[in-house]
């Protein structure tokens, strides 16, 4: 039976594909976004534009917070550019965003057990559980680390965003799947990755190859990595198949106050502060059967 779900992303260009993933794999009820990688505007825009070109026309696309829950806005338009989905030149929008809020849209399709996809920071997840929404049977999310972050030494974009809604997530009490940057940093799109999507030669399959060209250029040139990583459809995919990743059962702490270390998630890997696991952190990522699975949601 095809899984239920709600993703909550922040578009983005790995955003996108984990749309497009999600949609074409699981059943997916509701698309919500967020401020992150751009504005919120900008992020409604770019999940409008990806359901267009992808022929994704009967999912609502809600808009949800538009600033962290106690601090100012954090963006990556060093990566992802002015639009949040620089590269592609895409058709003006037809799948309109709807009327609800993103807790509305929420609540309503949480009326029935949902999986949660998060993909961008934590505020509009945080704001279901704030305002009581049952229902969330879990909550599967790209974000965090076990070591190194991305925008801080030790903090991950997503999480940095939003430290305080990542506190309130982790501790939930949820079933929660944390993709980190130790899997994602693995789900490389090699020259040979895109051959492939660029062989499948529909428009959609160019708009892909376009994005991750876009997105390997701000790689190549912020962090050095030769390939990009495509963080964000590891989730996605480890709700399609939980055997595509290994984890572990871990607990995992939001830092607030750090100095240095504000964002990160510490991570008990040797179990030596006694706290429960509160969360099934990811290890390891079956990277051949990552990509047969999104390369298949392009060709689809």
């Amino acid at each position: 039976m095809t899984t239920r779900v709600i993703l909550d992303c922040d578009p983005g260009h790995d955003d996108a594909l984990a749309i497009l993933l999600a949609a074409r794999r699981l059943d997916l009820r509701a698309i919500t976004t967020v401020a992150g990688n751009q504005t919120l505007a900008r992020t409604t825009l770019n999940a409008r534009r990806m359901c267009t070109v992808a022929g994704i026309t009967d999912v609502p696309i809600a808009a949800g917070a538009d600033q962290p829950l106690a601090q100012d806005p954090l963006h990556a338009g060093e990566i992802h550019g002015e639009s949040g989905l620089d590269g592609p030149d895409f058709p003006p929008p037809t799948v309109d965003a709807d009327p609800r809020t993103a807790l509305q849209l929420a609540s309503d399709v949480l009326r029935e057990p949902t999986t949660v996809i998060a993909t961008g920071p934590l505020t509009n997840v945080a704001t279901f559980l704030q305002n009581g929404v049952g229902n969330i049977d879990r909550i599967v999310l790209m974000g965090g680390s076990t070591g190194r972050g991305n925008m801080a030494p030790l903090a991950e974009f997503n999480i940095l965003a939003d430290p305080e809604a990542a506190d309130i997530v982790f501790r939930s009490g949820l079933p929660i799947t944390m993709c980190g940057l130790d899997v994602t940093h693995r789900a490389l799109a090699t020259p040979p990755v895109l051959r492939r999507i660029q062989q499948i030669g529909t428009p959609l399959a160019g708009i892909c190859h376009d994005l991750l060209t876009y997105f390997a250029d701000s790689y190549r040139a912020y962090f050095g990595f030769e390939s990009p990583p495509l963080h964000d459809p590891v989730a996605v995919a480890a709700v399609i198949d939980p055997t595509i990743i290994s984890a572990r059962p871990l607990n995992v702490e939001i830092e607030l106050t750090g100095t240095h270390t504000r964002g990160a998630t510490v991570v008990d890997l040797d179990r030596v502060t006694g706290r429960k696991p509160n969360a099934l952190v990811a290890t390891g990522l079956d990277v051949d059967r990552f990509w047969d699975l999104m390369i298949g949601a392009v060709e689809q």
